[in-house]
């Protein structure tokens, strides 16, 4: 047996897609309002964490340059305002939306992770390097065989003179294998304490 609608006018149809509209409108109303009120007190505390994290690295690294600080800040800016805009759709009633979100962008951060091991590895390792007193434009190293006398150390990548060229190398490799020529001390060795 079929059920056949009544037929309306375009009037009526109108009239009643517009009453729909008004009242799923009204019914969502208060949880537009406490998504908006959320995300000014979100972008308040996230402005508030940043300053917060900027100063803190700038008293633990006053001396590294201002990409490595960017680079940290950045990273912490990005997990915070992700986190808010999830938090987002969970006070809007998007709950399902939010957590879809999150687990597609855990297996998105995995993967991304997965390829770009290597220069996390590289910027890790440029970060050591960095900070290392003992590793510094003008010194002469060797590193796995290759002797020169560095040029600049980049977050990924340090710059050799070798025989009047340039070899670039990732610091993942540098920082494992390389020692400081003209020094008694290396990164590999420990002076050992006076009266030993």
């Amino acid at each position: 047996m079929s059920t056949t609608l009544p037929l309306q006018s375009p009037r009526g149809l109108v009239t009643e897609a517009l009453n729909r509209f008004v009242a799923d409108v009204s019914e969502a109303l208060p949880d537009i309002i406490a998504g908006i009120v959320f995300l000014m007190i979100a972008g308040v505390g996230v402005k508030v964490i940043m300053t917060l994290v900027r100063a803190a690295l700038r008293r633990t690294v006053p001396g590294e340059s201002p990409v490595y600080r960017q680079f940290v800040a950045t990273i912490v800016a990005v997990f915070l305002w992700f986190g808010v805009g999830l938090s987002f759709l969970s006070v809007v009633g998007l709950d399902g939306i939010a957590t879809s979100l999150g687990t597609a962008a855990g297996f998105l951060a995995l993967g991304v992770s997965y390829a770009t091991s290597n220069m996390i590895a590289d910027a890790v390792a440029g970060v050591y390097l960095l900070r290392d007193v003992d590793f510094n434009p003008g010194d002469t190293v060797d590193i796995g065989g290759t002797t020169g006398v560095v040029q600049s150390i980049e977050l990924r990548k340090t710059r050799l003179t070798v025989d009047d060229d340039t070899v670039v190398r990732g610091n993942a490799e540098i920082e494992k294998k390389w020692t400081k020529i003209g020094d008694t001390v290396t990164d590999q060795e420990t002076p050992s304490p006076a009266g030993d």
